[in-house]
């Protein structure tokens, strides 16, 4: 039986995808990275009953993964289609978003089948160049979406939003796809002229940037200690007892996710009652002054996970939280 827990909040993860949806575009959800970490077909099961139609993963594993999509959805692969793909990509009703020009001459030479394109406005990741867009490469292609990637949308005011904006622009003027996409969860900050036809939410669905937090975690209590005044706790002797206390030994640690810099100034929730976390985070476990409370060897305690100052904390991103929680917790979703 998994000593943790991990409660997805869907009803908060439909409120986040609404309150980024922009007028005149149609709002899509990266659900790429197993749903960021907290589940893909959960996350596309509540998604599209909330009204979302498009859909984002990064690899046809990810895409045969998810399994027979809800009606009236489309899925887009983000990689596009590599070497040794093509057979999975003909099998699959989603859609490839080509970047390469050997993978548009690929897709052209086996199917007549809509896909997407990427270009490359400036991040220098995926894409075509401009140039490569603007050659008369895509001409006669079932061109679906045209996709850009902002590189510095995080900072508002880069003079990279801008340069990208118009670079795009130009490329969409003279391809004339039938849609057009340049936003992500940070590019729909930036306001309307950069919506287009479609945005691609992703880290702000899942309570990034500010949004409505998604995940709880909790953990059970493994073993309840006494420790005298002077003994200490955990691996290099880094904390010790200043009165008798009780230490409450929890089944969680980084190999969970759970980084080894939110341990100094970190708490559990047991009873109601914030118990700060004492001596180091280790691989599967660590500690917690419970000294206040009644709690018992078995009982299970509410970990604390704000994104916004985890990523404060611990210095990664917000994505790299969520992404790296693992697969040791039983998963629930309301």
């Amino acid at each position: 039986m998994p000593n943790l827990h991990l409660t997805v909040d869907t009803a908060a993860l439909v409120a986040n995808w609404r309150a980024v949806s922009m007028a005149g575009a149609a709002t899509g959800a990266a659900v790429k990275a197993d749903g960021y970490g907290l589940g893909a077909r959960e996350t596309v099961a509540a998604l599209a009953a909330a009204g979302c139609r498009e859909f984002f993963v990064a690899s046809w594993d990810e895409a045969a993964a998810l399994g027979t999509m809800p009606a009236r959805t489309r899925l887009a692969v983000l990689h596009g289609v590599q070497d040794g793909e093509m057979a999975a990509a003909l099998a699959s009703p989603a859609v490839p978003v080509l970047n390469t020009p050997r993978q548009v001459a690929a897709w052209r030479a086996a199917t007549d089948r809509p896909c997407d394109v990427m270009v490359d406005t400036g991040i220098n990741r995926l894409g075509l160049t401009p140039a490569e867009a603007g050659s008369g490469l895509l001409d006669g292609l079932a061109l679906d979406v045209l996709h850009s990637h902002l590189a510095c949308a995080e900072t508002p005011g880069h003079a990279m939003n801008a340069a990208q904006l118009a670079v795009f622009r130009a490329v969409v003027a003279h391809v004339r796809p039938a849609r057009a996409s340049l936003a992500a969860s940070a590019g729909i900050a930036l306001g309307a002229d950069y919506a287009f036809d479609l945005t691609r939410p992703g880290i702000a669905l899942y309570g990034g940037r500010g949004g409505r937090p998604v995940a709880r975690l909790e953990a059970r209590v493994v073993q309840v200690r006494t420790l005298a005044a002077g003994d200490s706790v955990g691996y290099g002797a880094t904390w010790r007892a200043a009165r008798e206390s009780r230490i409450a030994v929890v089944n969680l640690g980084y190999a969970d996710g759970f980084a080894c810099a939110l341990g100094p100034g970190g708490n559990v929730v047991a009873g109601g009652v914030a118990c700060p976390l004492v001596g180091r985070v280790s691989m599967d476990l660590i500690a917690a002054d419970v000294t206040a409370t009644h709690v018992a060897e078995g009982d299970w305690v509410q970990v604390g996970f704000d994104l916004a100052a985890a990523a404060a904390t611990t210095g990664r991103s917000e994505y790299e939280l969520l992404t790296g929680l693992g697969h040791r917790y039983a998963r629930a979703y309301e």
